[in-house]
């Protein structure tokens, strides 16, 4: 256990709640791109849509509170929950932030989780040494990476099928008018599982440094303010949106027609919900770009812009290294004080 002064602690609670605010902000576009892209809603009032059902996740986890393994794969299954210390959580802060801010500005959609998974990484082994990885949390986090879009890329081509087959009787005005409203509904479900998701990687990381500075102790659980600030933080934030981020989701990767919109939302959806029940800290923005992908090739594989594509692919292949080469940085940065 390691003491630290509660102005400490809060400050460093504060950066939590900030890279929280940051994740919401860079990754309103894993909500919100199909349907702005569409135009099946104006940009102001889908960054509301997408921020109310964000928060609306809070209350998921409180009929369900198994739903928190997420943020347990997060505070004690990447680093032995005994060798975090306030300065591993700084470091570990920092390199995601730093990495969210530099893609954010760039207009990529790269991953918030693997970045604060890349950042726990680098702190804690400058912190620890290679021997302080968990290594059975790191390595389903690393095949999640490969898996999320591939399978949300097949799930949402499937759907694109099925539903073309359900509705080949349909006259085009009937079934565009049911596919906007289909398009919506999963649209909020998937801002529902994202907010799910994501919001817990840092209810994880506020909650182990509350248990080693010896604020909390027994099992490994988050206290009921952490999860509803975390929420909040990540709501606020996707309510400021991402804008470059959503033209490259939501135009640049592919153009989408409302049944496409639907496929990809609805894919997502299934993808994150199932992350989240297996404890995984899956990457939202690569679940919903294979998704959209997918809804693209569905239709022929010349519909989708595959430089675009192959420029998200690199972000998302040096997200990890490049945010736990910078929180080892500001790890070893602590250690001057």
């Amino acid at each position: 256990m390691y003491t630290l002064a509660l102005p400490l602690l809060i400050g460093l609670i504060a950066v939590a709640l900030a890279f929280d605010f940051l994740n919401g902000l860079h990754d309103a576009a894993n909500s919100i791109a199909t349907v702005v892209s569409t135009r099946l809603l104006k940009p102001v009032h889908a960054v509301l849509f997408a921020g109310f059902f964000n928060f609306a996740a809070y209350f998921l986890t409180i009929t369900f509170p198994s739903l928190h393994a997420v943020a347990s794969t997060i505070g004690k299954g990447l680093i032995a929950q005994e060798l975090v210390t306030p300065a591993v959580v700084f470091g570990a802060l920092v390199g995601a932030m730093f990495w969210n801010v530099v893609t954010w500005l760039k207009g990529i959609p790269s991953s918030s989780s693997h970045a604060l998974v890349g950042g726990m990484i680098g702190s804690g082994v400058a912190h620890a040494g290679i021997t302080g990885v968990q290594w059975s949390g790191l390595n389903k986090t690393l095949i999640a990476i490969v898996l999320s879009p591939v399978l949300g890329m097949i799930l949402s081509m499937l759907i694109m099928l099925v539903s073309s087959w359900l509705f080949s009787r349909a006259t085009h005005r009937t079934a565009e008018r049911s596919f906007r409203a289909l398009h919506l509904i999963s649209s909020g479900t998937y801002s529902l599982s994202h907010g799910l998701n994501d919001a817990q990687k840092t209810m994880g990381i506020i909650t182990v440094l509350l248990f080693s500075t010896g604020y909390l102790h027994g099992d490994f659980e988050v206290p009921h303010w952490v999860a509803i600030s975390c929420y909040v933080a990540m709501g606020l934030g996707t309510l400021t949106g991402g804008w470059k981020i959503i033209e490259t989701m939501g135009s640049r990767i592919t153009k989408l027609s409302q049944h496409q919109g639907f496929s990809a939302s609805l894919g997502g959806s299934v993808m994150v919900f199932a992350a989240s029940l297996l404890g995984i800290p899956v990457s939202t923005t690569h679940t919903i770009t294979g998704c959209i992908i997918g809804a693209g090739v569905a239709r022929r594989a010349s519909a989708v812009r595959w430089g675009v594509a192959q420029n998200v692919l690199v972000a998302w292949i040096i997200t990890i290294p490049a945010s736990a080469a910078v929180g080892a940085a500001f790890y070893m940065l602590t250690t001057l004080f």
